[in-house]
C-alpha cells in the first residue's frame, strides 16, 4: 500500500504517527463543514449531547461552546481518537463537562433515552450497517431528541467517490438513502439542507 493510500485509510480508524496528523487534518480541514452544519441545528438547547465518531475533538469543543448548559459524551472506536479527543477538551473534562469514552456505534455503552442530542460529522460513510447503527442512536434519544448528521458528501460527488476506491471500508450515501435508514430506525420527522454551492449537506432527524 502506497504512503497516499495508507494515509487516507487514516480517515476510518487513526493509529500512529499518520494517524495522529489525519486527526490534526481533519480537526482543520473539516471546521468550516461542521460550523455549517452546525448552523443548521435546530433551536434547541440540550441538556446532554452524544458526539459520535468524535474524530480529534474539535467538534466536541465546539458543541460545547454552542450549548453552554449541556453535557457531553463523546465517544470513538479509535483509541487513538479517544486519546486526543481528551487532549482537546482537557478543560471541559476537568470541569465537568465532557466525558470520552472508546466504543463502536454498532453497540453504544450509553443509557437508553438519556441524550437530547447526537451528532454524526463526517462519520457514517464507515458504520458498519446504517440502520442497525441509526437504531443504536435512537435508543440512546429522548422522545423529541434530535439526531444531526453532517456530511461533506452528497452520495454523487466526484472527489467522494474517488475517495471511496482509495479508503478501505468508506461507502457514501445520497440522502434518499440515508433518509430511508433513518425512518427504517425510527425515525419519523427528517428534514434534509444542502448547501447552496458544495455538495454538503445536514440531515435532521426528530425521535
Amino acid at each position: 500500500m502506497g504512503l497516499f493510500k495508507k494515509f487516507f485509510n487514516q480517515t476510518r480508524k487513526p493509529d500512529g504517527f499518520l494517524g495522529n496528523l489525519m486527526l490534526n487534518r481533519m480537526n482543520i480541514g473539516h471546521a468550516k463543514l461542521s460550523d455549517w452544519g452546525m448552523s443548521n441545528f435546530p433551536e434547541i438547547a440540550p441538556e446532554k449531547i452524544a458526539e459520535l465518531g468524535c474524530g480529534g475533538g474539535r467538534n466536541a469543543a465546539a458543541l460545547l461552546k454552542k450549548y453552554p448548559g449541556a453535557k457531553l459524551t463523546a465517544a470513538d472506536y479509535s483509541p487513538l481518537s479517544v486519546e486526543q479527543t481528551r487532549k482537546y477538551n482537557a478543560k471541559y473534562i476537568t470541569d465537568g463537562r465532557c466525558e470520552v469514552i472508546e466504543a463502536s456505534v454498532a453497540d453504544l455503552p450509553l443509557q437508553s433515552g438519556a441524550f437530547d442530542l447526537a451528532t454524526a460529522f463526517e462519520t457514517i460513510y464507515f458504520w458498519p450497517g446504517l440502520e442497525a447503527c441509526f437504531r443504536e442512536v435512537y435508543k440512546i434519544l429522548k422522545p423529541g431528541g434530535v439526531f444531526c448528521v453532517v456530511n461533506e458528501s452528497d452520495g454523487a460527488d466526484e472527489t467522494s467517490l474517488k475517495f471511496e476506491k482509495i479508503i478501505d471500508g468508506m461507502r457514501t450515501y445520497k440522502p434518499e438513502r440515508i433518509q430511508e435508514s433513518l425512518k427504517a430506525a425510527g425515525f419519523t420527522e427528517i428534514k434534509i439542507i444542502h448547501h447552496d454551492s458544495k455538495p454538503w449537506i445536514t440531515v435532521l432527524a426528530i425521535k
